[in-house]
């Protein structure tokens, strides 16, 4: 099952709960839940969204409001691995280009973050691909990147489709949630109302993830 806003969220894909007790989202009836999606080697998630989720877990856990944690894998997959996610949970030591960039901005003490991610946080299930991805599963994963892909020449659909066909080939997994909800990079942003309805999704630090809680929260 895919996502699409405005019905219900699918479940979260999940191979293991790292930190915190294991949940999905049909467990957090009542709540609003934001899931913030990263990578271990993924600067950006850790220069900005993973501080604004932290923010925002403790500015309205208490109105309701869950924060989750879910580190995925479309690259780099030595380094976002289960592994490695353990050990930034135990020791909040990172890995690879978060840890030059972080280390770059002065942002680690001794080699490891300063603080420590407070909430609940899971593995994506990964599932090493096989063989070519068939014509549906490709269209799967071109329509949310480009809507309006039916209007193209017959031609630019045609390199759309090889282009698309060559990256599926080149990934040596596919990620259960980052597919399920079609996410196009990291750091992203899953929020789900207290019925259970997925209300957005959002890739990169948009400024519109706090704005859309306080909505949520007033909404009861």
């Amino acid at each position: 099952m895919s996502a699409t806003i405005g019905q219900k969220a699918p479940n979260l894909g999940i191979s293991e709960w790292v930190q915190g007790a294991p949940t999905n989202l049909d467990q957090e009836k009542d709540h609003i839940v934001l899931v913030d999606v990263f990578q271990v080697n993924c600067p950006g998630c850790f220069m900005s969204a993973i501080p604004e989720a932290i923010e925002i877990y403790e500015k309205y856990r208490d109105e309701g409001v869950r924060v989750l944690g879910i580190a995925t894998a479309f690259e780099d997959f030595d380094k976002n691995t289960l592994e490695n996610l353990k050990m930034l949970v135990e020791t909040g030591m990172v890995v690879g280009d978060t840890r030059a960039a972080l280390s770059q901005y002065g942002k680690l003490q001794d080699d490891r973050l300063p603080y420590k991610i407070p909430f609940p946080i899971a593995m994506d299930n990964l599932v090493r691909t096989s063989g070519e991805a068939g014509h549906e599963k490709i269209m799967e994963f071109i329509r949310p990147q480009i809507p309006d892909f039916d209007s193209q020449s017959e031609e630019h659909k045609s390199q759309i489709i090889q282009r698309a066909r060559d990256h599926m080939k080149a990934k040596e997994y596919s990620a259960e949630t980052f597919e399920k909800f079609a996410l196009r990079g990291t750091p992203s942003t899953i929020l789900v109302d207290r019925r259970g309805i997925l209300r957005d999704v959002s890739f990169g630090m948009t400024g519109q993830t706090e704005p859309m809680i306080k909505k949520l929260i007033s909404e009861g």
